[in-house]
């Protein structure tokens, strides 16, 4: 018999992955979309005169315009902003205001101080700069995906093959498809389609995969627990298949009530300490 306390323990407070904190290549590929605009305005670092040397690039290169929003860390092509001197919104995709109306947007930015003065000396490096900032915002996304990966790294790792012994992301009515088996008892008799993480097929058995990580806590976590609870049950009443949840993170430990009720019927609930001693081996023989 396990140990909830000594399993819970065991908890992560973080899996972030090397690629986690920046994804440089598409840091790159943004930059480099706008790199020749980016270099002509480059012409406008250290200018004595930049309201008309602004003014002479966008009549000649209009299609610099489109560089503006990403020097205030914006990515939309519109901005909108208000003051004493009336409401306007900026297109920087299809210009529609006067170029007036633009040199007075740069002023009232700060932008125009920012390249004017050498407070940066290369729009494309500051450019960089910001696209990098920016992507710190996708570590939630990518965050989602990191327990995924590393349960997928496991299941490769026991010998598992994708797309013939392994599959990801797969709906119920796949499943019954594939292999004609009865999942009605989690399905709520056909009427709802619920995607499980993996499913890994061997050859006397069906194992449909959960798998979550959380770092901080909330309500969500309670209802994690005992909506897993009663899928584990259902799945119980299914000849041939079995349900396996890979959880972990620190964020359970604000919900270690409801889940110490869903470990101690479920069979098969696993962390990252029960992958890096083997359990994948152990429970998919």
């Amino acid at each position: 018999m396990r140990n909830f306390n000594e399993w819970l323990k065991s908890f992560k407070g973080s899996i972030a992955s090397y690629e986690y904190y920046a994804d440089f290549e598409k840091v790159y590929r943004n930059v480099d979309n706008i790199k020749v605009e980016l270099n002509i305005l480059n012409a406008l670092v250290g200018s004595k005169n930049i309201e008309d040397d602004f003014e002479k690039i966008i009549t000649k290169y209009s299609e610099t315009l489109k560089c503006i929003p990403i020097l205030l860390a914006v990515r939309a092509n519109e901005i909108y902003a208000i003051d004493g001197d009336g409401e306007y919104t900026y297109d920087f995709k299809k210009p529609s205001l006067s170029i007036a109306e633009y040199k007075a947007f740069m002023k009232k930015t700060g932008l125009f101080d920012l390249i004017a003065n050498r407070i940066v000396s290369n729009l494309v490096d500051y450019v960089t700069g910001v696209e990098t900032g920016l992507d710190s915002n996708g570590r939630k996304n990518r965050g989602g995906h990191l327990m995924e990966d590393l349960v997928e790294s496991y299941i490769q790792k026991a010998g598992f093959i994708k797309g013939t012994t392994y599959f990801k992301e797969m709906y119920i009515h796949e499943i019954t498809d594939k292999w004609s088996v009865d999942l009605s008892a989690i399905s709520n008799q056909g009427k709802m389609e619920k995607r499980f993480d993996f499913v890994v097929k061997t050859d006397n058995m069906i194992y449909v995969i959960e798998t979550n990580f959380y770092a901080s806590g909330g309500s969500k976590l309670n209802e994690t627990a005992r909506s897993y609870k009663t899928l584990s049950q259902e799945v119980d009443t299914i000849e041939g298949v079995s349900f396996v949840w890979f959880t972990d993170g620190r964020g359970w430990n604000s919900a270690r009530h409801n889940l110490e009720e869903t470990f101690d019927v479920m069979e098969h609930i696993y962390n990252i300490d029960d992958m890096e001693s083997g359990i994948m081996d152990e429970v998919f023989n």
